[in-house]
């Protein structure tokens, strides 16, 4: 039963519910700008640093079994280009909806009589309210990860680095390499470390071999 313990109504992202009652179809709605969590986003990616402001708008809603939150989170993530390797700012807006039961209520809003544990399998991915309050850190972190990009990228058409010297292209966009056949590559560098009397007899052994190919 994923009851949560202990729960603080000075974290920031703990909400009180007693305002609503257990009248089902009672409303709230609530806008907070809370400091990002530790961890906020997909770790060595990108993510929302710690500290930093998420505005949330969230609008509670009375039901038989519980509260029914639904909301929007915003904030900027800082992470790196995936192809550029250069740092990047991202505006993220993340959406959500959880349902947060009653511990003393079943799915269908009916008062539980059954000992505790007798449905721990149904009970395992539930989220409950605690003296009315719940804790949203969970869920506002799961839906921000979702909305942000596994590989950003700081414009849609970076053109990355270059292979070969790692200079950033969107810096130099004619920037190029001659290309060399790496097959003559050996072959050159011996040519230029010769003299001229050397590649003469060179010349002269393979005209050599021509005559001998040719009788």
């Amino acid at each position: 039963m994923a009851l949560n313990a202990r729960l603080d109504h000075r974290n920031p992202l703990v909400f009180d519910t007693h305002e609503l009652g257990r009248r089902p179809g009672a409303l709230q709605r609530l806008s907070r700008t809370v400091p990002a969590p530790r961890d906020f986003g997909i770790q060595g990616v990108i993510g929302v640093p710690e500290g930093a402001p998420v505005e949330l708008e969230l609008r509670l809603e009375s039901v038989l079994e519980g509260v029914l939150v639904t909301g929007t989170a915003r904030a900027q993530a800082e992470g790196e280009c995936v192809r550029c390797l250069e740092p990047l700012q991202l505006d993220v807006e993340a959406d959500f909806q959880e349902m947060f039961s009653y511990p003393d209520a079943d799915d269908r809003g009916r008062v539980q009589h059954a000992e505790p544990g007798d449905d721990a399998e149904d009970d395992e991915d539930r989220l409950f309210l605690e003296d009315g309050l719940f804790d949203l850190e969970s869920v506002l972190r799961d839906a921000v990860v979702l909305a942000l990009p596994m590989q950003p990228v700081c414009q849609e058409d970076c053109p990355g680095l270059c292979p070969e010297c790692g200079v950033r292209l969107a810096d130099d966009p004619d920037h190029h390499h001659d290309a060399v056949d790496i097959r003559w590559a050996a072959l050159q560098g011996l040519a230029g470390s010769l003299e001229p009397g050397d590649k003469d007899e060179m010349s002269g052994a393979e005209a050599g071999v021509d005559e001998k190919q040719e009788k």
